[in-house]
């Protein structure tokens, strides 16, 4: 059966914070996940999606593996990995953060680009077998957010695909 939700693309990140691994969209196959697009200097991102990205991680616990991903599209100068490590100490976010890739002389990150992100905050929900079933811009209200997480909770943990290797992982579904 052919889904109308799209595959979500990998990760591009040059550097993570508070994980010891480099996750991976493959690695967390079989997890919802939530992933805050932001930045720093972003009003929006500092007054609602980090605290929203924070009280579904509260809420959910391990039924949802939440991520954080810097993506600076503006003052790149001014938000530095080690401005970076200052802010999630002192924010207090505790999921992991990458910081998105850049191509030289292009200002918009690479998996902000794959993802079609408007701009910051930016929330996107991944269900278990990878696709993307929630893209969104702005605020986005928390009871519409639990409503969705509670949902893809509830489905059930897609079945390994006989073409999937143990150190690789599984071709995204089709």
């Amino acid at each position: 059966m052919q889904s109308t939700y799209p595959a979500a693309p990998e990760l591009a990140v040059t550097r993570w914070f508070n994980t010891a691994g480099n996750p991976t969209l493959a690695d967390l196959r079989g997890d919802v996940v939530v992933i805050e697009a932001f930045q720093m200097l972003c009003p929006g991102c500092v007054s609602h999606g980090l605290p929203q990205a924070k009280r579904i991680q509260q809420a959910f616990g391990d039924d949802v593996t939440v991520l954080g991903l810097h993506s600076v599209f503006e003052h790149h100068d001014a938000m530095t990995p080690v401005s970076l490590e200052a802010f999630l100490h002192e924010y207090r976010i505790t999921f992991p953060v990458g910081v998105d890739a850049h191509e030289p002389g292009i200002s918009l990150p690479i998996t902000m680009g794959r993802y079609l992100l408007r701009g910051t905050p930016s929330l996107v929900v991944i269900d278990r077998a990878g696709r993307i079933r929630l893209n969104a811009f702005g605020q986005i209200d928390d009871l519409y957010v639990g409503a969705v997480l509670a949902r893809l909770i509830d489905e059930p943990r897609p079945e390994p695909e006989a073409d999937c290797d143990p150190d690789i992982g599984c071709p995204v579904p089709s």
